[in-house]
C-alpha cells in the first residue's frame, strides 16, 4: 500500500516536472512579454512625448514664421511710410525754396520800395493753402526783420546827411547873407543894374539853401516883423528866377492884412517854392498867375501855371508831402533832388498853414496856400505898404473861403482908385536905358526899404535878427 502510494507519488513527481518546467518556462515568458509590453509602453510614451515636442517646435516653428512675416509687413509698411515722408519732405523743400526765392525777389524788394511809396502792393506767400504755417511765420518774421533793418539803416543814414547838411547849409547861408550885405552897401554907392542882377542871382542862390536848411530839420535862419501878404507874395517872387512870368493879382478886403511875425518868411519860402515850381514846370512864355484872396476863415494865396500838369499819381504823392503824411528822406529825393513839396510840407506842418494841389483850369497844376486866421494880423495903419506890392482890385472878384474847396463870389464896395504901383521888372520889348534905370532904381529902393523894415522881434528860437540877418 505504501509502495503504491510511493510509486503513485513517484509516477505523478515524474508527470509533474515538465509541467513545473513548462509553467515555469511560461511564466518566464509571460514576463519577458510582460517587459516587451512595458518596453512597448516605453517607447510609445517616449514616441508621444516626441511628438510633443515636434508638434511643439512645429507650433513654435510656425509662431517665429508668422512673427517673421508680421516683422516684414511692419518693415514694409514704415518703408512706405518713409517714402511718403521724404515725398512730403522734399515736396515742403522745394516749396521752401520756391518761397525763400519769392521772398528775395520779389517780397523783400516790394517792402523796400513800400517804405517810399506806401500804396505800393507787398506780395504774400505764392502757396496760401494749409500746413505751411511755421513756413509763413518763419518768411514773415524774415521780412519783418529785413524791413526793420533797412529802416534803421535809412534812418541813421538820413540822420548822418542831414546834420551833413545843417552845417553845410549854415556856413554858406552866412557866406551869402555876408555877400548880401557887402552888395548893398556897394548899391548905395554905385548905380549899375549889374549890381541888381548879382543881388538877384545871390538871392536865389540863398532860397536853395533855405530850403536844404528845411530839409535838415534847421531854422531857415533869417525872421521878420509882421509883414503884409501882398508884400509877401512880391518878395517870393523876387526869388524866383521865372519872376518876369508871375502875375499877382490882390483881392484882399483888406490891403494891410499881414502874417505874423513867427510864419513870415516861412510862408514866403513856401510861396517862392510853389513859384518856383509853377515856372520850372511850365513854357517860358506862358503866365504863371497868382491870386491873393481872402476868406471867412483866414487867406489864400491861389497860383495857376500853364504847365505840363500832374499824373494822378504824383498828385497823391505830392497831397501826401503836402499834408505831412509821407516820410521826408533826403537820400529819396532823386537826382537832382525835387524837394519844393517837401519843404513846403514840413514848412506847413511845423508853422500851422497849409497847402495843397489840384489840376488847374488853365491845363496844369493849381496850388493852394491857406493861411488860417491865427496867423494873420493887420500892420499898422501908419507904416507905409511897399511901393512894389499890388493894391487890392475893385471890381467883384472871387472870395475863397479857407474850408471851401469852390469859390464864391462876393460885391465889394468900390475903392479909390490909386496910382498904379510901378512894375518892379523891367519890359524886354520897347524899354529904353531911361526906363530900364527908373525901374532898376525903384526895384533897388524897395529892396532896400523892405529890408531895412525888419527889426528884432521874437521868433520861435529866441530873439529875432533883421531880416538877412543869420540866427545860430
Amino acid at each position: 500500500m505504501v509502495v503504491i502510494v510511493l510509486a503513485l507519488l513517484a509516477g505523478a513527481a515524474l508527470t509533474a516536472g515538465p509541467l513545473l518546467w513548462s509553467a515555469r518556462r511560461a511564466a518566464h515568458t509571460a514576463r519577458a512579454a510582460e517587459q516587451r509590453a512595458a518596453d512597448a509602453e516605453q517607447r510609445c510614451a517616449d514616441a508621444e512625448r516626441r511628438a510633443a515636442d515636434a508638434d511643439n517646435r512645429a507650433r513654435t516653428a510656425t509662431a517665429r514664421a508668422d512673427a517673421a512675416e508680421d516683422r516684414a509687413h511692419g518693415a514694409e509698411t514704415e518703408a512706405r511710410a518713409a517714402e511718403a515722408h521724404r515725398t512730403v519732405a522734399d515736396a515742403r523743400y522745394a516749396a521752401a525754396v520756391r518761397e525763400l526765392g519769392h521772398l528775395a525777389h520779389e517780397r523783400l524788394p516790394a517792402a523796400a520800395t513800400a517804405l517810399n511809396h506806401p500804396r505800393t502792393p507787398v506780395p504774400g506767400p505764392l502757396d496760401t493753402t494749409g500746413g505751411t504755417d511755421e513756413l509763413h511765420h518763419a518768411l514773415d518774421t524774415a521780412l519783418t526783420a529785413a524791413v526793420r533793418a533797412v529802416l534803421a539803416e535809412r534812418e541813421r543814414t538820413d540822420a548822418a546827411a542831414r546834420a551833413a547838411l545843417r552845417g553845410a547849409a549854415s556856413k554858406i547861408q552866412a557866406l551869402l547873407i555876408q555877400v548880401r550885405s557887402l552888395l548893398e552897401e556897394i548899391q548905395l554907392s554905385v548905380d549899375d543894374p549889374r549890381l541888381l542882377a548879382l543881388d538877384f542871382r545871390n538871392e536865389l542862390t540863398l532860397r536853395r539853401v533855405q530850403s536844404l536848411a528845411v530839409l535838415s530839420g534847421a531854422w531857415p535862419g533869417m525872421t521878420r516883423e509882421d509883414s503884409p501878404l501882398a508884400e509877401l507874395c512880391v518878395g517870393a517872387q523876387s526869388r524866383v528866377a521865372g519872376y518876369a512870368r508871375i502875375e499877382i493879382t490882390n483881392h484882399l478886403r483888406e490891403p494891410r492884412l499881414a502874417v505874423a511875425a513867427r510864419a513870415a518868411e516861412p510862408v514866403a519860402i513856401a510861396l517862392a517854392e510853389i513859384l518856383g515850381n509853377a515856372t520850372a514846370y511850365s513854357h517860358p512864355e506862358t503866365r504863371v498867375v497868382v491870386s491873393i484872396e481872402q476868406g471867412s476863415a483866414g487867406a489864400l494865396v491861389v497860383v495857376d501855371d500853364m504847365g505840363v500838369g500832374m499824373e494822378p499819381d504824383q498828385l497823391e504823392r505830392a497831397g501826401d508831402l503836402l499834408d505831412g503824411q509821407a516820410e521826408v528822406l533826403l537820400t529819396e529825393l532823386g537826382d537832382p533832388p525835387q524837394a519844393g513839396f517837401a519843404v513846403v510840407g514840413l514848412l506847413c506842418r511845423q508853422f500851422g498853414f497849409g497847402c495843397r494841389v489840384e489840376p488847374s483850369p488853365y491845363g496844369g497844376v493849381r496850388a493852394i496856400l491857406r493861411l488860417p486866421a491865427d496867423l494873420l494880423t493887420l500892420t499898422d495903419p501908419a507904416a507905409p505898404l511897399s511901393a512894389l506890392a499890388p493894391r487890392p482890385i475893385t471890381q467883384t472878384t472871387p472870395v475863397f473861403d479857407a474850408g471851401d474847396a469852390l469859390p464864391t463870389r462876393k460885391r465889394r464896395s468900390p475903392r479909390v482908385p490909386q496910382q498904379d504901383a510901378p512894375s518892379p521888372l523891367p519890359s524886354p520889348a520897347g524899354s529904353t536905358p531911361d526906363r530900364a534905370r527908373s525901374a532898376w532904381s525903384a526895384l533897388q529902393s524897395g529892396t532896400l526899404a523892405g529890408r531895412s523894415a525888419a527889426h528884432l522881434s521874437p521868433g520861435p528860437e529866441g530873439p529875432a535878427a533883421p531880416e538877412g540877418v543869420e540866427t545860430p
